[in-house]
């Protein structure tokens, strides 16, 4: 009805929507949502957008056809925009997208896009700075667990001894004890008259080829070396005390070189009897027991000192050694 026919106060008929215009517009929402998809089909942010403005364009287009009274009651979008038989999984989700795109909120998928990059960053500090709780170190993971360290224990010092000093030392108290017993010997000898001036030089002589002068002082030197390896580190005062001991020894010496002088395996055994008798109380034996005495002091006073310095050095060691073990192993680092 035209304005100039109506009367006053008649309704005023609003103009009904053609379909060429519904077609268009429902184009046009089309020709949007393929241009938003094609240019952020790299995001998945935009291409989520794109298939919410389609899914807006596409319910634009069922209810325009709605309101102009196009048959039927759903809206079938164009074969480009269906999916396709091929079994692509990315559109395969498209199916349903018409009635996911209304009742879907776009709420939840921002919140989850923006938790994304925190999420990303908080795993990757913890990452870098410790590992998660419940997770084993790497070098325990690697060797099996804590690994032992075995470290040889230092050896305890070994003593040091002063026996063998005692038998160099001995050697030349033995030496001495022949030249002095000796001495005696051709003394005697001039004073008893079997040795004269003019025949002292051949009894020195004979007396350095005789049994009674070295078997005496190899007597003397085992029993000097024999009581070294006893006192071994000991005090001087030991060589003191025991160098009486020590005299009696070389006096029996001078005994027993008598009888290899004789020599005792030709002797009867009361020739022998009678030999010791006269040798118990002779002047020379009773020099034997001095001599012996005198030396075992004057030596074994070298010998203690020996001594004394060694036992320095025991407890040197023992003192280093009893350190290192208040000390513990110790870690090198090269």
């Amino acid at each position: 009805m035209s304005d100039a026919g109506r009367a006053p106060g008649d309704p005023v008929e609003e103009p009904r929507p053609t379909d060429d215009d519904v077609v268009v517009r429902a184009n046009q929402g089309l020709a949007d949502a393929e241009a938003a998809q094609r240019g952020s089909s790299s995001d998945e942010g935009s291409t989520t957008d794109a298939r919410a403005a389609r899914a807006d364009g596409t319910d634009a287009a069922a209810s325009a056809h709605r309101s102009a009274g196009v048959p039927g009651s759903s809206y079938t979008p164009p074969a480009a925009d269906r999916p396709s038989d091929a079994g692509d999984t990315g559109r395969s989700g498209d199916l349903s997208y018409i009635e996911a795109a209304s009742a879907r909120s776009d709420a939840p998928t921002a919140a989850l896009a923006s938790d994304a990059p925190a999420r990303s960053s908080e795993r990757a500090a913890v990452t870098a700075s410790e590992p998660a709780s419940g997770a084993e170190p790497v070098a325990g993971a690697a060797f099996g667990g804590p690994q032992h360290i075995f470290v040889q224990a230092p050896e305890p010092p070994r003593a040091r001894g002063n026996r063998a000093a005692a038998g160099l030392i001995g050697l030349l108290a033995a030496l001495s004890f022949a030249a002095l017993y000796l001495a005696c010997a051709l003394a005697f000898g001039l004073l008893d008259g079997t040795y004269t001036l003019s025949t002292l030089v051949d009894g020195a002589l004979s007396a350095l080829q005789s049994w009674w002068l070295w078997t005496a002082t190899v007597v003397f030197f085992l029993g000097f070396w024999l009581l070294g390896a006893i006192i071994n580190t000991g005090r001087w005062g030991h060589w003191v005390i025991w160098g009486l001991l020590l005299g009696f020894v070389a006096y029996g010496a001078h005994l027993v070189g008598q009888l290899f002088q004789a020599p005792f395996w030709q002797l009867t055994r009361t020739e022998g009897a009678e030999l010791i008798e006269a040798q118990v109380v002779a002047p020379l034996a009773f020099a034997a027991f001095v001599i012996g005495r005198e030396l075992t002091i004057w030596y074994g006073a070298w010998i203690a000192a020996r001594g004394r310095r060694v036992r320095e050095l025991n407890e040197t060691a023992q003192r280093e050694y009893e350190r290192t073990l208040e000390a513990g192993p110790q870690l090198v680092r090269s």
